[in-house]
């Protein structure tokens, strides 16, 4: 049986990939979420590397991506640019997720940084795919010095946090980023896999909130679960 929550309260575990257009379009939900929901949910981002595999392997390929997702899908004023590719790397583009992570270490765990580094390759096409690239628009968006951010980058400790995050994206059977773990007090669990609408998410948070918020009422009338 599930325990009873004190709180009525959520918490949203977003996987994101810094080169993932679909993380790209869905940010506009993860901001009005982190504001509908403040003071009610606990928010926390964590990277899920993409495979080789899921990359494009030309410009041409990629541009027909950026077309049919923010065109297409999400019916988007812009275009995604993708100067940022470099079909030689063969899909290799761990640099910008390690520079995202360290920035954890020097006290930038919020939005701004992991965004900059995805705004610099998709809107401006410049290839953080190369590390020090990377460490570049990282340096300029925090003010961290470039030569302690990439030892931190390059650090055996944040490349096996990647990996360790990366593996729990997996461990949750699912293979598309955008990814929404939700959990809350009472055991609940809601996963969302590729969506980028905010409508079911809130639908969903709504649902856990007011279930949670009841079992704290039962709770505060009845008290704990009897023993036997």
């Amino acid at each position: 049986m599930r325990g009873h929550a004190r709180l009525a309260r959520v918490k949203i575990t977003y996987y994101f990939e810094v080169l993932s257009s679909w993380c790209h379009w869905v940010e506009p939900t993860w901001a009005e979420l982190k504001r509908r929901y403040t003071g009610r949910a606990e928010f926390e981002w964590k990277i899920a590397l993409m495979d080789p595999s899921g990359f494009p392997v030309s410009r041409q390929q990629c541009e027909w991506f950026y077309r049919r997702s923010g065109g297409t899908v999400m019916r988007s004023t812009y275009m995604l640019n993708p100067g940022w590719l470099e079909p030689e790397r063969q899909g290799r583009y761990e640099a910008p997720n390690w520079v995202a992570e360290a920035g954890r270490d020097f006290g930038f765990a919020g939005d701004e940084l992991r965004l900059a580094l995805a705004n610099a390759a998709m809107r401006d096409g410049r290839k953080i795919g190369d590390l020090a690239e990377a460490v570049a628009v990282a340096a300029a968006a925090t003010h961290v010095d470039p030569q302690k951010l990439r030892a931190r980058a390059e650090s055996p400790e944040v490349q096996a946090r990647v990996a360790a995050s990366t593996q729990e994206f997996h461990a949750h059977q699912i293979n598309q980023r955008p990814a929404f773990v939700l959990t809350d007090k009472i055991g609940d669990k809601a996963v969302f896999s590729g969506l980028v609408q905010l409508e079911p998410l809130v639908a969903t948070i709504d649902a856990m909130l007011s279930d949670t918020a009841a079992y704290a009422a039962h709770a505060a009338h009845f008290g704990p679960v009897p023993v036997r």
